[in-house]
């Protein structure tokens, strides 16, 4: 059966030694967080995810969500794990005090996230969504209507949805038909379906705050005429306490490939009372202070289950006995191929936490930094980076999960084992909040032209400056491949604007090359610390593998961006009836 373990030294080492976390403490109302704060804490989280968490993965799998009669059975343990995180106060660590958060960064979150998702993804979705409908209701909602949710979300005495897909609106949001018809009271009754709402029905908390997308009675078809509003499973009484049933209701759940233990609901609005969280027809700029984070979030969850993939690929390597090696060994580990899948799985893991945690405090200076300037440095980084840490962590998590199976052979396709399960959770993280085509579509049209290029520029400056100081080995083929993408940049900007579909035909090769890059970038960086670190046999494990990355994997990005430079006309201008 899998098995996880937090890799608490490697999320210690990537924190401290090869990002410096300690200047997070530097931000106005961090001071508390100091790395030793912070290692306590992650320490704590660990201890109860890996003890009480973790070892439900496996049973919620194999029991799943059960629905009857508009309510939903969440697996075993679920609402009792739930209760215990809660009353620990983790789901509200990094959310605001005023509100009854614990006022720390982001980043510690979005650690503390990273491990909830490698014990179990699908539980990490409740306390992930109520996370981001608190976020949403802070940066749009009223001093009312934060005063009323955001303590009971940030608790989680009550948890978070977001309802925006509709049968015929999934990526297109401007198809979006739910009705909400103003009331005399200022209230509006919502009328309409949702589809792929997770999260949308449950018993495990006292209330379900649903954050939705819909549509005024008099507001322009489009995009435009989207608002959003908070529409409370139970309305809330004047003195705070629980009143009547509104009526949205979870109508069926669906059964899916993987995640079984996190409840996807179609959810049915009839007439239900909401309220208008900020103005109107300002609804999709609301919706996407929630979504750009769920992004984030997402990649997280990829991040997670990479961790999960790699630690037992290489626990079973270790001990599994099959043939005898080139070298004399005798279990899998000493094979060649199965070490050339361990390191990839090493590399890819390892590089792309780099690239998380990095983006978590990028988050953090965007919002706390004292200097303006910096802020919107910080704010650059999180747009660029929010793409790539959605779109390659999800990736990786399906391509990582696949190499595990591989590595236990047939007995990765047995149920038993508990990889297959890995591979079966992964490939959702691909397709919600925004497919990861959409992910590389976002980097190409939108990020790499925002502020005139500044975006990529200050990631090409960032890189070059640490190529004076990087390893040897590391620093020739990196410096290639950067100037390589640099100029491919530039090609793709020209190009969208010329030829929209050339551009948009080889964006997912494109956003791959711009993210291995960045893990290039990350070994540099992990190579030059674990050097520093005092730790010899902890550097030459980094170095391999490093070595491993620029050889077999960095070296991708070349053909990867000439693939990027092709014309797509031939293929764009075929009939489709012909497919």
């Amino acid at each position: 059966m899998a098995s996880y373990k937090a890799p608490l030294k490697e999320i210690d080492f990537v924190l401290n030694q090869v990002l410096g976390a300690g200047k997070l403490a530097r931000l106005p109302g961090f001071e508390e967080a100091t790395p030793e704060t912070l290692n306590g804490l992650i320490d704590e989280a660990a201890k109860l995810i890996e003890k009480e968490l973790a070892p439900l993965n496996a049973s919620s799998d194999a029991q799943g969500c059960v629905y009857s009669n508009r309510e939903v059975k969440l697996p075993d343990g679920f609402a009792e794990f739930f209760k215990k995180y809660a009353e620990a106060g983790w789901i509200g660590i990094m959310q605001k005090q005023e509100y009854g958060g614990a006022g720390l960064p982001y980043t510690l979150g979005k650690v503390i996230e990273e491990m909830l998702c490698s014990a179990s993804v699908s539980f990490a979705l409740y306390t992930g969504l109520t996370q981001g409908c608190f976020e949403a209701i802070a940066a749009n909602g009223s001093e009312e209507q934060k005063n009323t949710y955001l303590p009971k979300l940030a608790t989680g005495e009550w948890t978070g949805t977001m309802c925006l897909t509709e049968p015929q609106a999934g990526s297109d949001l401007a198809a979006v038909k739910t009705k909400a018809t103003p009331q005399a009271d200022g209230s509006y009754l919502l009328e309409g379906g949702k589809i792929f709402i997770t999260s949308g029905e449950h018993t495990m908390a006292d209330n379900i705050v649903h954050f939705a997308l819909a549509r005024l009675p008099d507001s322009p078809p489009g995009i435009k005429g989207l608002s959003t509003f908070v529409v409370p499973k139970y309305l809330i009484n004047a003195d705070g306490s629980l009143g009547a049933r509104n009526p949205v209701y979870c109508v069926s759940i669906e059964h899916k490939m993987g995640i079984h233990g996190s409840c996807t609901c179609s959810m049915s609005f009839e007439n239900a009372k909401g309220w208008m969280v900020g103005a109107p027809n300002t609804g999709i700029q609301n919706m996407f202070v929630m979504m750009n984070l769920a992004r984030i979030m997402v990649g997280y969850q990829g991040l997670g289950l990479c961790e999960l993939a790699t630690q037992n690929a290489i626990r079973y390597a270790l001990e599994r006995k099959q043939g005898k090696a080139f070298n004399g060994g005798d279990v899998i580990a000493h094979h060649p191929d199965v070490r050339r899948m361990l390191l990839q799985m090493k590399a890819v893991t390892e590089g792309a936490r780099v690239l998380a945690y990095e983006t978590a405090m990028h988050v953090d200076a965007s919002h706390a930094a004292a200097d303006e300037s910096a802020r919107e440095e910080a704010q650059d980084w999180v747009d660029l980076n929010t793409p790539l840490v959605k779109g390659f962590c999800t990736d990786s998590a399906v391509d990582l999960a696949s190499t595990a199976v591989q590595v236990y052979g047939g007995h990765g396709f047995i149920r038993e084992h508990g990889i297959e399960q890995i591979m079966r959770d992964a490939k959702i993280l691909c397709l919600y909040e925004g497919t990861n085509g959409i992910q590389a579509m976002d980097l190409v049209r939108r990020k790499l032209t925002l502020h005139n290029g500044r975006l990529p520029q200050r990631f090409f400056k960032a890189v070059r400056a640490d190529l004076e100081t990087g390893a040897g080995f590391i620093s020739g083929p990196l410096a290639q491949a950067l100037e390589e993408l640099e100029a491919t940049t530039q090609w793709v900007r020209e190009s969208y604007k010329t030829s929209p579909d050339d551009a948009a035909f080889g964006c997912v090769d494109y956003m791959r090359a711009f993210s291995l890059v960045y893990l290039g970038w990350n070994w540099l960086r992990i190579v030059r610390a674990a050097d520093a670190g005092g730790d010899a046999a902890f550097a030459a494990t980094k170095r391999v593998t490093a070595q491993f990355f620029v050889n077999r994997m960095l070296s991708q990005v070349p053909s990867l961006l000439l693939n990027v430079r092709q014309s797509a006309t031939e293929a764009m201008q075929a009939d489709v009836a012909n497919f």
